[in-house]
């Protein structure tokens, strides 16, 4: 199971809220449900761009966690955050669940490692640990859980009925599997913005529900299957479905963390669509990731960045 973020624009926003580091083209590995060599990567020099990254999005996983408490009256002691990454969610949903443990477990040492310094420098070391573990394939070795939190990485792997019962299947009695996924594309200029043809982001959405689709097809054991999680958690033995969207709106103008992640957002649709979009419009998109072009991602005062995420939820009956 990879680690909670995505490939591609919109499939990739959530690769780059912290969680894990799946996502924008590939920060994904072999034992997360399919099979891309990513041993090469750097991850000791990736960990500040997941970070920053986590920084933009807490706003709307803060309103997340809060809901999610919200509907845990009876208390949580354990929490697993699989596809934990440096562990910035990790340290939302100990602050969220004060008289919880969290476990950030993923199977990347060095963001473990990370995670592990992050939790310490926030004073929570004696709530979170780490657990390095291959998802789903050695999902038997994280410990039975009052909480399990996935975000964005199911859709990651090619039987996702599977790996929902499984990780139903280590939930305590009374435990609750969050899923984070689906929602709504990102946003961050107007329709018209002054450059090439409008409707720019609407076009590049539909290239990557393409993308999208022959992503899921290529996974190895993939399963056709709708994306009705209520359903799926319910036919993994799981009671009380439900879902719940939370909006990510952030402003023009926007603040450089959030312009950055903006401009990183673009460069990796740019690359992925180098082939397949309009010239017209890949003419408009290097005009927008130009740092010297005066209406430029990084110099254009009407940039903004709103989205929305779904996070699925159901109960293991007591």
């Amino acid at each position: 199971m990879a680690h909670g973020h995505e490939e591609h624009g919109q499939h990739q926003q959530h690769e780059q809220d912290g969680h894990g580091h799946q996502g924008g083209h590939g920060r994904q590995g072999a034992a997360h449900g399919h099979h891309h060599d990513h041993t090469d990567l750097d991850w000791v020099a990736l960990i500040p761009h997941l970070e920053s990254n986590a920084e933009v999005y807490r706003p709307l996983y803060t309103q997340a966690l809060d809901w999610l408490r919200a509907e845990r009256p009876a208390g949580t002691g354990l929490i697993v955050d699989a596809g934990s990454g440096p562990g910035a969610v990790s340290r939302q949903l100990a602050t969220a669940f004060p008289d919880a443990r969290v476990i950030a477990a993923d199977p990347e040492e060095k963001l473990l490692t990370r995670a592990a310094e992050r939790a310490a420098e926030a004073g929570l070391g004696d709530r979170i640990s780490t657990l390095r573990v291959e998802l789903p394939d050695a999902i038997d070795a994280l410990p039975s859980a009052d909480l399990i939190w996935a975000a964005r990485s199911l859709h990651h792997v090619g039987d996702q009925r599977a790996a929902v019962a499984a990780l139903a299947g280590r939930l305590a009695p009374g435990g609750t599997l969050a899923l984070v996924e689906g929602g709504l594309p990102w946003r961050c200029l107007p329709r018209d913005f002054g450059l090439g043809r409008p409707g720019l982001q609407a076009r590049a959405d539909a290239l990557e529900e393409d993308w999208f689709a022959a992503m899921r097809a290529s996974l190895p054991g993939a399963e056709p299957d709708t994306e009705d999680w209520a359903e799926l958690l319910t036919d993994a033995g799981l009671t009380g479905a439900t879902s719940r969207t939370f909006l990510l709106d952030l402003p023009a103008p926007l603040a450089p963390d959030a312009r950055d992640l903006v401009v990183e957002l673009w460069t990796r649709r740019r690359e992925a669509a180098a082939e397949v979009m309009a010239a017209d419009d890949l003419a408009t998109l290097d005009r927008l990731l130009d740092p010297a072009d005066l209406r430029s991602l990084h110099r254009r005062a009407d940039l903004f960045l709103l989205l929305a995420h779904t996070v699925h939820t159901a109960v293991k009956p007591a």
